[in-house]
């Protein structure tokens, strides 16, 4: 493992597990100062402590990406202990399978609050520190921010309005020389997954997908992928959707 992100400071929300985790892990193997947040304070804790980093180069916090108040605070935090920021990562998410008529209100807001108002506060925030910087934003989206999918209207919403953030944010400020890429997982091996459980009233028939791997992906791949996006490889890559799904989307 090479040292690509050697002494930038990357926050990576989400961090207590699955994408966050691996992602955190990944940056700190490369030699980054990682600021890991997440809504479990024992996971992102657990987090840290895989990384064997003295206190000054990883950093372990509670925060509910809901709360823009709780944002400014963590990106002011990082801000101050490190005098900037580099990279942001806005990993956290929720999503779940339900039909239309029984999504609920507070199912509809809280994804809208966690996948997109979350990752809106968190670089709002940390914008004026990467323009300093010439940073870099990655936000983890799905291939349901690039497609319809049935059973999953707030979680598709939410995610198709990640996207939007995503393109947005990369042409406001591209030429201030902050790139704004985002990742787009397909099927993967995390804890995630347990809240797209099917029941007896789903018809399998209408959210069938296809995939040209018989497996599904690691937390690892996905994290190698946010990485390379971040890093000074992808110098030229702005506004860039990278699909990481064997396929799925492809046809």
């Amino acid at each position: 493992m090479n040292n690509r992100f050697e002494n930038k400071r990357v926050f990576v929300s989400g961090a207590a597990s699955g994408m966050g985790r691996a992602t955190a892990l990944r940056f700190a193997a490369e030699g980054a100062r990682v600021y890991c947040v997440d809504l479990d304070q024992d996971g992102v804790e657990a987090t840290v402590r895989k990384m064997e980093r003295g206190s000054d180069e990883a950093v372990a916090a509670r925060l509910d990406v809901t709360s823009g108040d709780a944002c400014r605070s963590a990106i002011a935090d990082v801000s101050a202990r490190w005098g900037g920021i580099d990279v942001l990562c806005n990993v956290a998410g929720v999503g779940g399978i339900r039909a239309l008529g029984e999504e609920t209100d507070e199912g509809w807001a809280l994804a809208m609050a966690v996948n997109a108002n979350g990752p809106f506060y968190l670089s709002q925030a940390a914008m004026p520190h990467l323009v300093e910087s010439r940073g870099v934003i990655i936000n983890v989206i799905s291939t349901a921010g690039l497609q319809g999918q049935a059973y999953m209207s707030s979680y598709v919403a939410s995610k198709h309005a990640l996207l939007g953030l995503t393109r947005t944010l990369a042409l406001e400020f591209g030429r201030q020389g902050v790139r704004v890429n985002a990742v787009c997982p397909g099927g993967t091996k995390t804890a995630f997954l347990q809240g797209f459980q099917l029941d007896d009233n789903i018809d399998m028939g209408l959210i069938a997908r296809t995939s040209l791997l018989d497996e599904m992906a690691e937390p690892e791949d996905m994290a190698a992928s946010i990485c390379f996006l971040a890093s000074a490889e992808a110098r030229f890559a702005n506004g860039a959707i990278l699909s990481v799904d064997g396929g799925s989307v492809a046809g």
